[in-house]
């Protein structure tokens, strides 16, 4: 079968599923305090979200990424989990994992492994359990604290993802650092993005570039750039002195459109060809509209046909251009 490649000859090989916009947390950055969140009607079922991902990887995904929300809060997530490994016995998968915020980890994480799972991405802003739970509003960093280490003890390679949050969690940079190489965890730093304003919170005001993070690292360490790529948009240093490898995500100051092999589906079945682009793709109704992927397979060539080179994040002006008015949970990380 023919691979999907989109216009700019770039192999699509990477898919991300939100399989719920629903979340037991309420972080500032990605959602509302009061969201309304969709009516179930509206949701995949989970045996769509089997054949929607099944298509993609007979059209050549060999990396899928289930997302939320929180993915774990998604009644009976694991027969989807059970479900779809038979793609990682075959081969046809090469990696199935998931992003969570670690609040059900305690419960899942032995499980997840069972089903062929081997990395997990735990999103994770602050140590510090009051700040945690301002930025959260819901969470408690114990629980977190509690599935990170339920996930390691189930032999997950767990990586930390910390939003980089001007006048937040400046302070925490090498405390941050220091806890992931004690517990022996990878960590990655994300820019804030545009999307979903969320009133009085102004994402300029958020906003902490990922060069400046860099250099406060440089003046305490000595950082190489490596090569290496985990299939997304992460960039790698390694600190010489402690051998971490530590993740750049730069969608604004350095962005890395020019590589991008991944599309992301949200929890309705909207394919979005670009986080940074509004256009997207109803893959919902021809799901619906018959029991075989034919129809499907052809709504998915369409859609790679129309993916942009990349995205307008910026926010050198002073303005944000180039705003994505959804929620981030709303499109799944």
């Amino acid at each position: 079968m023919t691979p999907l490649i989109d216009p700019f000859a770039r192999p699509i090989s990477y898919l991300r599923v939100s399989v719920t916009d629903r979340c037991d947390f309420r972080c500032t950055y990605c959602m509302a305090e009061h969201m309304q969140f969709l009516p179930k009607k509206d949701l995949l079922t989970l045996e769509e979200l089997d054949r929607l991902c099944s298509s993609f990887i007979r059209l050549g995904v060999q990396k899928l990424r289930i997302t939320g929300g929180e993915p774990l809060v998604r009644r009976d997530i694991l027969t989807f989990f059970r479900s779809i490994s038979r793609h990682l016995d075959s081969g046809a998968l090469k990696e199935l994992t998931l992003t969570t915020n670690g609040s059900q980890l305690a419960k899942f994480a032995g499980d997840l492994a069972a089903c062929g799972i081997r990395r997990v991405n735990v999103s994770l802003d602050t140590l510090d359990p009051a700040k945690f739970a301002e930025i959260t509003r819901w969470g408690r960093l114990p629980q977190v604290l509690e599935g990170i280490e339920a996930a390691r003890a189930a032999g997950l390679r767990v990586k930390i993802n910390t939003v980089a949050l001007k006048g937040f969690n400046e302070d925490e940079l090498f405390p941050l650092l220091d806890w992931c190489a004690k517990e022996d965890h990878d960590l990655t730093f994300i820019e804030v993005m545009p999307m979903g304003e969320m009133g009085e919170e102004l994402r300029l005001d958020q906003y902490w570039p990922l060069k400046d993070l860099r250099a406060r690292l440089a003046e305490r360490f000595t950082l190489t750039d490596l090569a290496e790529r985990s299939g997304g948009p992460a960039r790698y240093v390694r600190i010489e002195e402690t051998g971490q490898k530590v993740g750049f995500i730069t969608p604004l100051t350095h962005n890395f459109c020019e590589s991008c092999n991944r599309v992301r589906v949200t929890c309705t079945g909207e394919l979005y060809m670009c986080l940074g682009q509004e256009d997207m793709a109803d893959l919902r109704a021809p799901l619906r509209a018959s029991p075989g992927d034919e129809a499907l397979e052809q709504a998915i060539r369409a859609a790679i046909a129309r993916k942009p080179k990349g995205h307008d994040f910026d926010y050198s002006r002073q303005t944000v251009r180039g705003q994505v008015s959804r929620h981030m949970s709303h499109t799944g990380g």
